[in-house]
């Protein structure tokens, strides 16, 4: 699967990150959504950004998505609120490739004051550059978490 429409998001504290990954994806021919903010502004909050990003995963609008915050782990928690949202914090490449491939992850969270943006482009390219395996163990598994979204009334 070529992934070619990515959303981004971010609120000040990965906001700076957010910028250079979108340049980043655009120099490898993905369109890219940013979802915000737009601006630095020291008192805007996560949510505004990374949940309108998130639902648009969810309805088809855009493939996959990188939010960002001062940490990630803000901008994690968020995310994973919303019904077939699988993201997670990711700190490595192997973790990026890995999340797609086994659990068919969808959006990664980066922190803006704690990875470099170097190593952010290799994490990043990982994550774009990776298909879920499709096997059945995999499946079995996702289905799993998403009998437990129903449960739970998060779809």
């Amino acid at each position: 699967m070529t992934i070619k429409r990515v959303g981004v998001s971010a609120d000040h504290g990965g906001f700076e990150l957010k910028e250079k990954i979108t340049i980043l994806l655009k120099g490898m021919g993905v369109d890219v959504v940013d979802f915000g903010a737009t601006a630095l502004d020291d008192k805007d909050d996560y949510p505004d950004f990374v949940i309108p990003m998130a639902r648009a995963i969810v309805k088809g609008e855009v493939e996959r998505g990188i939010a960002c915050c001062g940490s990630g782990v803000g901008a994690c928690v968020a995310v994973n609120k919303i019904g077939g949202i699988r993201a997670s914090l990711v700190a490595d490449v192997f973790s990026a490739r890995q999340g797609v491939e086994d659990d068919d992850l969808n959006v990664i969270c980066l922190g803006g004051r704690v990875i470099g943006q170097s190593h952010a482009y290799e994490i990043v390219k990982s994550f774009i550059n990776a298909d879920f395996s499709g096997a059945e163990r995999h499946k079995r598994r996702l289905a799993k978490v998403a009998a437990l979204e129903l449960k739970e009334g998060r779809n």
